[in-house]
Order: structure tokens, then sequence, then C-alpha cells
């Protein structure tokens, strides 16, 4: 797994996808994943089609405590291209599942492991993920898995020990640009490999607002 440079560009994904003619609407706009909630309690839930979406775009299923066969399954349904385990799962449960999947499709699925933070975080935990995850996804720590709408104390990355690419998550908005801007120029940053967003980009859950994530995207990549 390579690491991310410093000076490459940042990568998007747009989480909590759930109507097809939305996501549609929110391909124009050119994100790296789209991620598809598959835990039941949430509001985002995905059933149904995804509609037309572009081959480029990384479909992502985001996962809370599943077991391995209903996660391979969603897997082979959907065609999905990375996996997000939002739950408990050891590192022993992202080997399994990484490996099965190999077996069965002879081919790379992409695993992404979630850490929540608010004020402070024990990075020791990630040594046990490091050979068995492509990425880490550092959210918020709140009362849900995520969209929990508020974001944690970045400066906590400072202390990030590792070389493993990560996601950025946890209430990032429109509002949240500049504070992003200045989150990229500085070290702690070095290994940010995307930005997720959700949450504040919604008209009603699972709904993308177009124009509003349309304009965070080209301030973002401008």
């Amino acid at each position: 797994m390579k690491n991310a440079p410093k000076n490459q560009v940042i990568k998007l994904k747009v989480c909590g996808m759930k109507y097809a003619d939305n996501m549609e609407a929110v391909a124009k706009t050119a994100p790296d994943y789209l991620g598809f909630i598959f835990w039941e309690p949430s509001k985002r839930a995905f059933s149904g089609d995804m509609g037309a979406i572009p081959s480029d775009i990384k479909r992502v299923g985001v996962f809370v405590d599943a077991k391995m066969d209903e996660i391979l399954q969603k897997v082979s349904e959907f065609d999905l291209q990375a996996v997000q385990l939002h739950g408990k799962e050891t590192s022993k449960f992202c080997k399994d599942l990484k490996e099965n999947y190999t077996i069965q499709k002879r081919g790379n699925l992409e695993i992404i492991k979630v850490f929540s933070i608010l004020d402070d975080f024990d990075f020791s935990i990630l040594a046990d993920y490091e050979a068995v995850c492509d990425y880490f996804l550092f959210d918020t720590k709140g009362k849900l898995p995520g969209g929990n709408g508020y974001t944690f104390s970045w400066q906590v990355l400072k202390n990030y020990p590792s070389t493993k690419p990560y996601f950025l998550s946890g209430g990032i908005g429109l509002e949240e640009i500049d504070k992003i801007t200045t989150f990229l120029e500085g070290p702690e940053s070095k290994y940010c490999y995307a930005i997720d967003v959700n949450s504040k980009f919604e008209l009603e859950p699972g709904l993308k607002q177009f124009d509003k994530l349309n304009k965070f995207v080209q301030l973002l990549r401008k």
C-alpha cells in the first residue's frame, strides 16, 4: 500500500446515499467514493437501486458489527469496491473479511476501519489494524456510529503515529472549508487521503443538496 503523498489531490467521499436519482446528481460532482449505509437503525439505511453510477466512482458499503456473510452478500449484490467498518470489528475480522473476499472474487476489497474521536485518542489501538486495513477513517464520537453532525478536534491528529492513509470525517460542511484548507497545509495532514462528508449537505437524511455539495467540491479542489 503506497503512502498518501503530501501534495496529492485530496479525495472526496460522500456518504449516506439513499435515493437513486439523487445519487446520479451527486455523481456529477465527481466524488471519488459514494457511501451506502447497510445498518438498519440508520435514517440513511440504503436499500433498492443505486442507479447509474460511473465506474470510476467507488461504491463503499458502511457496516456496523455486521456478520461476515452479510457483508460479503452486500458486496456481491451491489458490486461494492470498499467496505467501511464502523463498529467494534477486530483486526482479525478485517483480515478474515479481506481473505474471504479474495478467495471468492480473486480481487481486492478496500477495507476502511473507523475510529471515533472526541477530545483525545489512544493511537496505540491502530497497531493491530495496520497490516489488515487499507485505510483508517477518523470520525466524531457521538450517540450514533456516524452522521452526528459535528467535528472532533483535528489537533489530535498531530499525534498520528502511522503512515497509513486516512479519511477525515465528522460534521464537515461548507462552513469548515477554511478550517480544512488550514488543516491540509499542516504536517498533521500528511497522510490525510480523503475528506468524508454527509449530514451537513442534506435536505433530509440521505437526500443531498447538489448545489451546496458542488460548491464544496470546487472550493476543496481549487
